[in-house]
């Protein structure tokens, strides 16, 4: 054991964030932490790296001082960070293995460019060229590229020290984590295995408590039943005894027995259920979210020739052509800082192609949730950001804000209040009250917990409008999207598969460009040696001619295997 932090509380003033965590960090470990948004996950984390104090609470390292990398949640690293010392070597290698080509080059203008993306890629690159005993990440997966994500999992395998993950993104802990730590009304419970195994066990356990809960509820009806005769009978007995002349007494002591009987049964029943009492497990939450749709609208709603885009001598894209159809669901990929983003604004009107045409529906209504939700003016309230002042439009967004799991006090807080989440569900209501034909997502699941991000799926399944939509979330699209755009070369393809098919089909072919290397590697081998066996014989040898044809033959397999 590395690390054991036990009985750990924290409070904001009134506010309890953290009433009783535990947890155990051996060597090698890969613990995930998970839930909803506002748990404490980020508040355990900054008392871990001793950011912030807990109240109450220890924490112990009984191997000595440990050292603990950390990947904050809005990475906010730049290559100005960076001396020129840092740039270099390990660092270098990491940044390029991420996709990051030649960062030491990149001028003043390219470095003020940085992506979410390339930001996250920095700080993540920064931690593995250090050495640390405990690295933690803070939603690492968040604006990175699935190759990133990739990248990051494979690093993980590798790495000797423990790691503790925060994080959202189920593919990811499904990957990489081999126990899970799920914080709930502010106390931590230990599950083994990654996300799926989690999934699985969190459910036998609601089931099994559901089950033991109603059992228990039948058994109070069937004594409350038996306790209502007995009073029944001993009210009917207190009233002979007053009128029963002669009798008074037997049905005096009669009464007195049922009370007693009563009271008895009472008594053992609530020892009963203070020994063995069931709690009704916490009713899982539901979140509904209903698109309004304009109803006006033709079939091909976008279509893009020759579509362009640069940014002085860098191309981001260029010969670009596809098109989009309504009611279609397509996910874009692409690696951090090709231009994903630059494509959504220039569909959004925001921006013009450097060259090529956009063409759009003249009556297409396009809503769009983007990846920052630092652009919400924190000052006002959620109702005051919706501009609503009618007070039937204020009642509809009261209702749509239940459904979302929001409370009704919540919507007159500032939005300074609300966490990250939080406020990406706010900007999701907003569209909520639009009549949308297209639905712009930029990194949607991005803070939004694991039943938000589940509710969010079911609702996008059910939008009959058109959804584009940049994530790095796998399991999002894949479930989500049937087609894609795929930034390759510096071009968009459209490509008419999902996200499992195309990495099959791409994974595919390069194992047959290595296959065709091989066979071309062993082709020029055997033409080598068929020249060499020619070069020292003559014209008039019985066997030059064999070879010659034996030479054409192969040559002519090599130019199909190149062409």
């Amino acid at each position: 054991m590395i690390l054991n932090m036990s009985g750990i509380q924290k409070s904001y003033g009134d506010k309890v964030i953290l009433k009783n965590i535990e947890l155990i960090v051996q060597k090698r470990d890969r613990i995930g932490i998970v839930g909803n948004n506002g748990a404490g996950k980020t508040t355990v984390a900054n008392i871990l790296t001793g950011k912030i104090d807990h109240d109450q609470g220890t924490i112990d390292k009984p191997a000595g001082p440990i050292s603990i990398g950390y990947v904050e949640q809005a990475a906010k690293e730049t290559l100005t960070d960076l001396d020129e010392t840092a740039i270099s070597g390990s660092l270098l290698e990491q940044t390029s293995l991420l996709g990051l080509k030649k960062v030491q080059t990149w001028d003043k203008e390219r470095r003020s460019q940085l992506s979410g993306g390339e930001k996250t890629k920095l700080s993540l690159a920064k931690v593995w060229a250090s050495k640390y005993d405990i690295l933690l990440l803070d939603e690492p997966t968040n604006h990175l590229d699935l190759k990133g994500v990739e990248w990051l999992i494979e690093k993980m395998k590798s790495f000797a020290g423990a790691i503790i993950v925060i994080s959202h993104d189920r593919y990811f802990l499904d990957q990489t984590v081999r126990q899970i730590i799920e914080i709930e009304d502010g106390e931590s419970s230990v599950f083994q295995g990654n996300y799926t195994d989690y999934q699985v066990e969190k459910e036998r356990l609601y089931q099994s408590q559901l089950h033991h809960f109603d059992m228990q509820q039948r058994y109070k009806e069937k004594i409350d039943t038996q306790m209502s005769n007995l009073q029944n009978w001993s009210d009917k007995a207190h009233r002979q005894s007053t009128k029963q002349e002669g009798f008074k007494e037997f049905y005096r002591v009669k009464a007195k027995k049922m009370d007693k009987q009563i009271k008895s049964k009472l008594k053992r029943l609530e020892r009963e259920l203070e020994k063995n009492n069931v709690e009704k497990p916490k009713e899982k939450e539901e979140i509904q979210f209903h698109f309004k749709q304009n109803n006006k609208r033709g079939k091909r709603i976008v279509e893009v020739k020759n579509g362009g885009m640069r940014f002085g001598e860098r191309i981001l894209f260029q010969n670009s052509h596809f098109y989009m159809m309504f009611g279609e669901k397509i996910g874009i990929l692409g690696e951090n800082g090709c231009g994903k983003t630059t494509l959504l604004r220039v569909i959004m009107g925001e921006l013009g192609f450097s060259n090529g045409e956009l063409w759009k529906s003249h009556s297409l209504k396009i809503g769009y949730l983007s990846q920052d939700v630092a652009d919400l003016d924190e000052t006002k309230t959620i109702i005051e950001y919706l501009g609503l002042t009618v007070k039937d439009e204020i009642s509809e967004a009261r209702t749509i804000f239940a459904n979302i799991g929001f409370k009704a006090d919540k919507i007159n807080q500032p939005i300074s209040s609300l966490s990250l989440g939080e406020r990406t569900r706010v900007k999701l209501v907003k569209l909520l009250l639009n009549e949308v034909d297209l639905l712009i997502l930029d990194e949607p699941t991005n803070h939004l917990d694991l039943a938000s991000r589940e509710s969010l799926e079911k609702m996008l399944q059910s939008f009959e409008g058109t959804i584009l939509t940049v994530s790095h979330d796998y399991y999002f699209l894949e479930k989500m999207c049937n087609k894609l755009l795929v930034f390759e070369n510096q071009e968009i393809k459209r490509v008419e598969m999902g996200l499992e098919e195309y990495r099959r089909r791409d994974q595919q072919k390069t194992v047959n460009v290595e296959n065709v290397e091989e066979e071309k590697l062993l082709i020029d081998l055997e033409i080598s040696a068929v020249i060499g066996q020619l070069s020292i014989l003559t014209r008039e040898d019985p066997k030059y001619d064999e070879l010659d044809k034996k030479l054409v033959i192969l040559m002519n397999k090599k130019r199909e295997l190149l062409g």
